[in-house]
């Protein structure tokens, strides 16, 4: 027996107090992903996309304080005025504010109230631009294009080392997670910027990566599987297997992405929320899901 790879079900279980057979429950693991995607799918079709300005168009403004200022402070001073928008400060002086198309008047009222409550600014600095559509329309095609030539590339590269039915459960898995961050995106009107396909693209990337660690412990005790073994039994102990691994891995990030969160500001928010929600949604997908689906898959196709 390979150490810290327990050989049997029995073993694993006396290894995991909390143990409990996760494929025999895979149904309800399916229904409570449901749960969750039913209403964001609905939620799509009904109210939309709260998209920002990268994908409707609006203004930006960008300018150079005479000192430095905080975020904070920005972002206080455009709500003081009705606005709502996104702030991204560098160097503690360069402002930059995309918000809503702003006509002539409302842009003066804002560029007074952030000399009167933030800080005086350098007028050579003041630059003012209306963004259109078409980017955000140019962004979402190339991301979609992404995904799709991803996708494609997966399979092939699942097929190639394990199974086909291993790359269709895969994918199964990386759907259920985009489902659900689009979906709670939807449901909660939380805004969109170009940072959440920043997002989706890389929790597409990592969310796999879990999924084929499992999906090699499973192809390695199926080839040790024994007379009386019950293909059920073999993917649970593999779940069980890797799952500490799993845990700590997921636990890590999300401590990462828990303090960009908090720490990190406005101009990371929609990146970090949608971040948090799809690498927690891609370990349960990994455990409860993928492996779940395949062997659904593949016990409908005995």
């Amino acid at each position: 027996m390979e150490k810290g790879h327990p050989a049997t079900c029995e073993e694993v279980q006396t290894i995991h107090p909390l143990y409990f057979n996760i494929v025999k429950k895979r149904f309800w693991w399916f229904v409570l992903s449901l749960l969750v995607i039913i209403p964001g799918v609905i939620s799509i079709f009904l109210q939309g996309l709260n998209l920002g300005i990268d994908f409707k168009g609006g203004t930006m403004i960008e300018l150079t304080c005479v000192k430095p200022v905080t975020q904070t402070a920005v972002t206080d001073t455009l709500k003081s005025v009705g606005l709502d928008g996104q702030v991204q400060l560098s160097n503690g002086k360069s402002i930059l504010i995309r918000t809503d198309a702003l006509p002539t008047d409302k842009q003066k009222e804002l560029l007074k109230a952030l000399q009167t409550k933030v800080a005086d600014y350098d007028p050579k600095t003041l630059q003012v631009d209306e963004v259109g559509p078409s980017m955000g329309q140019e962004l979402t095609r190339k991301a979609f294009w992404s995904l799709i030539i991803a996708t494609g590339l997966m399979i092939a590269y699942i097929s190639f080392r394990f199974q086909f039915v291993f790359a269709i459960s895969g994918i199964i898995a990386l759907l259920h997670d985009l489902l659900v961050v689009v979906g709670l995106f939807s449901l909660f009107q939380w805004p969109i910027d170009s940072s959440f396909i920043a997002a989706a693209l890389t929790i597409f990337g990592y969310s796999i990566n879990d999924t084929v660690v499992i999906f090699d412990r499973i192809r390695e005790n199926e080839g040790k599987m024994k007379r009386g073994d019950t293909y059920e039994e073999m993917v649970d102990k593999s779940v069980w297997q890797t799952m500490r691994r799993s845990v700590n891995t997921v636990v890590t990030v999300l401590i990462a992405l828990f303090s960009v969160f908090i720490l990190g500001g406005e101009s990371t928010k929609v990146f970090s929320l949608a971040m948090l929600i799809g690498v927690f949604s891609g370990a349960y997908s990994s455990i409860f899901n993928a492996s779940q689906a395949l062997v659904e898959i593949k016990t409908r196709l005995r």
